[in-house]
Protein backbone atom coordinates (compact mmCIF):
# COMPACT_ATOMS: atom_id res chain seq x y z
CA UNK A 1 0.00 0.00 0.00
CA UNK A 2 3.37 2.36 0.78
CA UNK A 3 4.58 1.66 -2.24
CA UNK A 4 1.33 2.16 -4.49
CA UNK A 5 0.92 5.30 -2.17
CA UNK A 6 4.59 6.74 -3.52
CA UNK A 7 4.08 6.05 -6.98
CA UNK A 8 0.72 8.10 -7.09
CA UNK A 9 2.05 11.06 -5.05
CA UNK A 10 4.73 10.98 -7.64
CA UNK A 11 3.39 10.64 -10.55
CA UNK A 12 0.55 13.55 -9.06
CA UNK A 13 3.78 15.98 -8.57
CA UNK A 14 4.89 15.16 -12.38
CA UNK A 15 1.61 16.26 -13.57
CA UNK A 16 1.81 19.18 -11.56
CA UNK A 17 5.44 20.33 -12.03
CA UNK A 18 5.13 19.83 -15.59
CA UNK A 19 4.19 23.18 -17.30
CA UNK A 20 1.16 23.46 -19.21
CA UNK A 21 0.11 23.93 -22.64
CA UNK A 22 -1.00 27.54 -21.90
CA UNK A 23 2.46 28.47 -20.25
CA UNK A 24 4.21 26.62 -23.14
CA UNK A 25 2.81 28.80 -25.57
CA UNK A 26 3.09 31.82 -23.58
CA UNK A 27 6.58 31.36 -23.11
CA UNK A 28 7.57 30.59 -26.56
CA UNK A 29 5.71 33.94 -27.85
CA UNK A 30 7.71 35.62 -25.44
CA UNK A 31 10.69 33.81 -27.14
CA UNK A 32 9.56 34.42 -29.88
CA UNK A 33 9.12 38.38 -29.32
CA UNK A 34 12.59 38.80 -27.79
CA UNK A 35 14.04 37.03 -31.09
CA UNK A 36 12.03 39.37 -33.51
CA UNK A 37 13.13 42.35 -31.26
CA UNK A 38 17.17 40.96 -31.60
CA UNK A 39 16.31 41.44 -35.33
CA UNK A 40 15.40 44.32 -35.75
CA UNK A 41 18.42 45.99 -33.44
CA UNK A 42 20.89 43.25 -35.01
CA UNK A 43 20.04 43.41 -38.89
CA UNK A 44 21.07 47.25 -39.32
CA UNK A 45 24.44 46.29 -37.78
CA UNK A 46 24.78 43.58 -39.85
CA UNK A 47 23.91 45.08 -43.32
CA UNK A 48 26.44 47.55 -42.26
CA UNK A 49 29.14 45.14 -41.97
CA UNK A 50 28.40 43.45 -45.06
CA UNK A 51 27.83 46.77 -47.19
CA UNK A 52 31.33 47.65 -46.14
CA UNK A 53 32.70 44.64 -47.94
CA UNK A 54 30.64 45.30 -51.30
CA UNK A 55 31.91 47.39 -54.20
CA UNK A 56 30.53 50.96 -54.68
CA UNK A 57 28.07 49.26 -57.34
CA UNK A 58 26.74 46.23 -55.30
CA UNK A 59 26.19 48.14 -52.52
CA UNK A 60 23.72 50.83 -54.64
CA UNK A 61 22.04 48.20 -56.63
CA UNK A 62 21.78 45.44 -53.74
CA UNK A 63 21.93 47.19 -50.16
CA UNK A 64 19.96 45.11 -48.24
CA UNK A 65 21.52 41.72 -49.14
CA UNK A 66 23.85 40.01 -46.33
CA UNK A 67 25.92 38.69 -48.55
CA UNK A 68 28.11 40.13 -51.11
CA UNK A 69 28.63 38.96 -54.49
CA UNK A 70 32.00 40.39 -54.85
CA UNK A 71 34.00 40.39 -51.51
CA UNK A 72 36.40 43.43 -51.82
CA UNK A 73 38.02 45.56 -49.04
CA UNK A 74 38.59 48.33 -51.22
CA UNK A 75 36.96 50.57 -48.70
CA UNK A 76 39.13 49.30 -45.67
CA UNK A 77 42.06 50.02 -47.85
CA UNK A 78 41.05 53.54 -49.40
CA UNK A 79 40.13 54.57 -45.19
CA UNK A 80 43.80 53.33 -43.76
CA UNK A 81 45.46 54.54 -46.95
CA UNK A 82 44.01 57.25 -48.77
CA UNK A 83 42.37 59.25 -45.97
CA UNK A 84 43.27 61.00 -43.14
CA UNK A 85 41.24 58.06 -41.26
CA UNK A 86 44.08 57.18 -38.95
CA UNK A 87 44.90 60.39 -37.90
CA UNK A 88 40.75 60.66 -36.76
CA UNK A 89 41.37 57.34 -34.81
CA UNK A 90 44.38 58.48 -32.97
CA UNK A 91 42.60 62.13 -31.55
CA UNK A 92 38.96 59.79 -30.94
CA UNK A 93 41.83 57.47 -28.96
CA UNK A 94 43.72 60.13 -27.08
CA UNK A 95 40.63 61.93 -26.41
CA UNK A 96 38.75 59.07 -24.82
CA UNK A 97 41.48 57.70 -22.47
CA UNK A 98 41.87 60.56 -20.89
CA UNK A 99 38.38 61.80 -20.61
CA UNK A 100 37.68 58.76 -19.16
CA UNK A 101 40.10 58.21 -16.86
CA UNK A 102 39.52 62.19 -15.54
CA UNK A 103 35.78 61.40 -14.90
CA UNK A 104 36.69 58.30 -12.66
CA UNK A 105 38.77 60.33 -11.03
CA UNK A 106 36.57 63.61 -10.69
CA UNK A 107 33.60 61.92 -10.77
CA UNK A 108 34.02 59.64 -7.92
CA UNK A 109 35.60 62.73 -6.05
CA UNK A 110 32.79 64.63 -6.11
CA UNK A 111 30.20 61.98 -5.21
CA UNK A 112 32.10 61.04 -2.54
CA UNK A 113 32.11 64.93 -1.34
CA UNK A 114 28.56 65.20 -1.80
CA UNK A 115 27.79 61.98 -0.27
CA UNK A 116 30.34 62.02 2.67
CA UNK A 117 31.60 65.99 3.81
CA UNK A 118 29.15 68.88 5.58
CA UNK A 119 30.37 71.47 4.05
CA UNK A 120 27.99 74.90 3.60
CA UNK A 121 26.41 75.10 0.33
CA UNK A 122 26.31 71.44 -0.13
CA UNK A 123 22.46 70.98 -0.85
CA UNK A 124 22.54 74.40 -3.27
CA UNK A 125 25.35 71.96 -5.11
CA UNK A 126 23.71 69.24 -5.12
CA UNK A 127 20.29 71.16 -6.50
CA UNK A 128 22.48 72.62 -9.26
CA UNK A 129 24.09 69.40 -10.18
CA UNK A 130 20.55 67.96 -11.17
CA UNK A 131 19.68 71.57 -12.76
CA UNK A 132 22.55 70.54 -15.10
CA UNK A 133 21.58 67.61 -15.79
CA UNK A 134 18.16 69.15 -16.63
CA UNK A 135 19.82 71.73 -19.59
CA UNK A 136 20.08 70.16 -23.06
CA UNK A 137 23.38 69.76 -24.01
CA UNK A 138 23.29 71.95 -26.90
CA UNK A 139 21.87 74.94 -25.30
CA UNK A 140 25.34 74.85 -23.43
CA UNK A 141 27.59 74.89 -27.23
CA UNK A 142 27.60 78.44 -27.58
CA UNK A 143 28.69 79.20 -24.49
CA UNK A 144 31.57 76.35 -24.15
CA UNK A 145 32.88 77.84 -27.11
CA UNK A 146 33.29 81.42 -25.85
CA UNK A 147 34.74 80.41 -22.81
CA UNK A 148 37.21 78.23 -24.51
CA UNK A 149 37.95 80.50 -26.81
CA UNK A 150 38.27 83.13 -23.82
CA UNK A 151 40.49 81.07 -21.94
CA UNK A 152 43.09 80.32 -25.01
CA UNK A 153 42.66 76.71 -25.13
CA UNK A 154 40.20 76.82 -28.41
CA UNK A 155 41.72 73.94 -31.53
CA UNK A 156 44.06 72.24 -28.82
CA UNK A 157 43.95 68.70 -27.54
CA UNK A 158 43.31 70.95 -23.97
CA UNK A 159 39.71 72.54 -25.34
CA UNK A 160 38.71 68.77 -26.54
CA UNK A 161 39.74 67.27 -23.01
CA UNK A 162 39.16 69.31 -20.41
CA UNK A 163 35.51 70.66 -20.86
CA UNK A 164 34.69 66.71 -20.30
CA UNK A 165 36.28 65.53 -17.81
CA UNK A 166 33.43 65.87 -15.58
CA UNK A 167 29.37 65.04 -16.10
CA UNK A 168 26.69 65.93 -13.92
CA UNK A 169 25.36 62.03 -14.52
CA UNK A 170 28.61 60.81 -13.66
CA UNK A 171 28.52 62.31 -10.33
CA UNK A 172 25.13 61.64 -9.44
CA UNK A 173 25.77 58.14 -9.91
CA UNK A 174 28.69 57.81 -7.43
CA UNK A 175 26.94 59.99 -4.75
CA UNK A 176 24.03 57.21 -4.74
CA UNK A 177 26.88 54.32 -4.76
CA UNK A 178 28.65 56.27 -1.87
CA UNK A 179 25.77 56.84 0.54
CA UNK A 180 24.86 53.18 -0.26
CA UNK A 181 28.37 52.18 1.79
CA UNK A 182 27.97 51.81 5.28
CA UNK A 183 29.89 54.95 7.31
CA UNK A 184 30.56 52.32 10.04
CA UNK A 185 33.32 50.81 7.62
CA UNK A 186 34.61 55.07 7.43
CA UNK A 187 34.55 55.48 10.80
CA UNK A 188 36.64 52.34 11.21
CA UNK A 189 39.09 53.84 8.82
CA UNK A 190 39.18 56.67 10.88
CA UNK A 191 40.25 54.97 14.16
CA UNK A 192 43.09 53.53 12.46
CA UNK A 193 44.34 57.26 11.85
CA UNK A 194 43.29 57.51 8.16
CA UNK A 195 42.41 60.72 6.58
CA UNK A 196 39.78 62.19 4.60
CA UNK A 197 41.26 61.28 0.93
CA UNK A 198 43.08 57.82 2.46
CA UNK A 199 39.62 56.98 3.75
CA UNK A 200 38.03 57.73 -0.25
CA UNK A 201 41.52 56.05 -1.67
CA UNK A 202 41.72 53.19 -0.26
CA UNK A 203 38.68 51.98 1.43
CA UNK A 204 35.86 53.92 0.04
CA UNK A 205 36.46 53.80 -3.59
CA UNK A 206 37.70 50.37 -3.94
CA UNK A 207 34.50 48.99 -2.91
CA UNK A 208 32.63 51.15 -5.17
CA UNK A 209 33.94 49.04 -8.12
CA UNK A 210 30.14 48.19 -9.98
CA UNK A 211 29.47 51.94 -10.14
CA UNK A 212 33.55 52.86 -11.21
CA UNK A 213 32.62 50.44 -14.23
CA UNK A 214 29.27 52.37 -15.11
CA UNK A 215 31.23 55.15 -15.21
CA UNK A 216 34.35 53.76 -17.41
CA UNK A 217 31.47 52.15 -19.83
CA UNK A 218 29.63 55.36 -19.73
CA UNK A 219 32.49 58.06 -20.47
CA UNK A 220 34.19 55.72 -22.69
CA UNK A 221 31.19 55.92 -25.05
CA UNK A 222 30.19 59.10 -24.49
CA UNK A 223 33.45 60.86 -25.14
CA UNK A 224 34.33 57.95 -27.67
CA UNK A 225 31.18 58.98 -30.09
CA UNK A 226 30.96 63.13 -28.92
CA UNK A 227 30.42 65.21 -31.98
CA UNK A 228 28.85 68.63 -30.94
CA UNK A 229 31.62 69.46 -28.51
CA UNK A 230 34.18 69.07 -31.07
CA UNK A 231 32.50 71.31 -33.64
CA UNK A 232 33.01 74.07 -31.45
CA UNK A 233 36.47 73.23 -29.85
CA UNK A 234 38.04 72.68 -32.87
CA UNK A 235 38.86 73.69 -36.30
CA UNK A 236 42.20 72.15 -37.55
CA UNK A 237 42.20 69.23 -39.89
CA UNK A 238 45.25 67.81 -37.40
CA UNK A 239 42.28 67.40 -34.89
CA UNK A 240 39.21 65.89 -36.60
CA UNK A 241 38.29 63.04 -34.57
CA UNK A 242 36.19 59.72 -36.34
CA UNK A 243 32.50 61.36 -35.52
CA UNK A 244 34.10 64.61 -37.25
CA UNK A 245 35.53 62.63 -39.93
CA UNK A 246 33.07 60.42 -40.37
CA UNK A 247 30.42 62.99 -40.42
CA UNK A 248 32.57 64.50 -43.42
CA UNK A 249 32.12 61.48 -45.84
CA UNK A 250 28.66 60.98 -45.10
CA UNK A 251 28.48 64.32 -46.56
CA UNK A 252 31.09 63.23 -49.63
CA UNK A 253 34.31 64.57 -48.38
CA UNK A 254 36.25 61.83 -50.53
CA UNK A 255 34.59 61.70 -53.86
CA UNK A 256 30.95 62.17 -55.48
CA UNK A 257 28.37 59.01 -55.51
CA UNK A 258 27.11 57.26 -52.66
CA UNK A 259 30.14 56.32 -50.87
CA UNK A 260 28.33 52.99 -49.09
CA UNK A 261 31.06 50.84 -48.53
CA UNK A 262 33.80 53.15 -46.45
CA UNK A 263 30.83 55.02 -44.68
CA UNK A 264 29.96 51.95 -43.51
CA UNK A 265 32.80 50.57 -43.53
CA UNK A 266 34.10 53.61 -40.86
CA UNK A 267 31.00 53.19 -38.91
CA UNK A 268 31.95 49.66 -38.50
CA UNK A 269 35.10 50.53 -37.05
CA UNK A 270 33.87 53.06 -34.83
CA UNK A 271 31.27 50.35 -33.02
CA UNK A 272 33.60 47.93 -32.53
CA UNK A 273 36.27 49.35 -29.69
CA UNK A 274 32.39 50.25 -27.66
CA UNK A 275 31.16 47.13 -28.36
CA UNK A 276 34.37 45.28 -27.19
CA UNK A 277 34.00 47.46 -24.08
CA UNK A 278 30.93 46.67 -23.14
CA UNK A 279 31.20 43.61 -23.44
CA UNK A 280 34.20 43.30 -21.39
CA UNK A 281 32.24 45.12 -18.41
CA UNK A 282 28.71 44.19 -18.81
CA UNK A 283 28.37 42.04 -15.96
CA UNK A 284 30.15 44.43 -13.33
CA UNK A 285 27.50 46.91 -14.02
CA UNK A 286 26.19 48.19 -10.80
CA UNK A 287 24.96 45.44 -9.38
CA UNK A 288 26.58 45.05 -5.58
CA UNK A 289 29.63 46.30 -3.41
CA UNK A 290 32.31 44.93 -3.30
CA UNK A 291 33.30 45.83 0.21
CA UNK A 292 32.25 44.26 3.61
CA UNK A 293 31.53 46.34 6.57
CA UNK A 294 34.94 45.62 9.16
CA UNK A 295 33.52 44.28 12.48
Amino acid sequence: MSTMTKAATSRSFTRTARPGGRAIAARSLLYALLVALAIVYIFPFLIQVATSFKTEAEAAANPLSLVPATFSTAAYERLFLHSDFPIWFKNSVIVTVFVTLGRVFFNSLAGYALARLNFRGRNLMFAGLIAVMSVPGVVLLIPKFLVINQIGIYDSYAGMIIPLLTDAAGIFIMKNFFESIPVSVEEQARIDGAGTFRVFWSVVLPMARPALVTIIILSFQGSWNELSHFIVSTQSPDLVTLTKGVASLASGQLSQGTQYPIKLAAAAIMTVPVAVMFFIFQKRIMNASDGAVKE
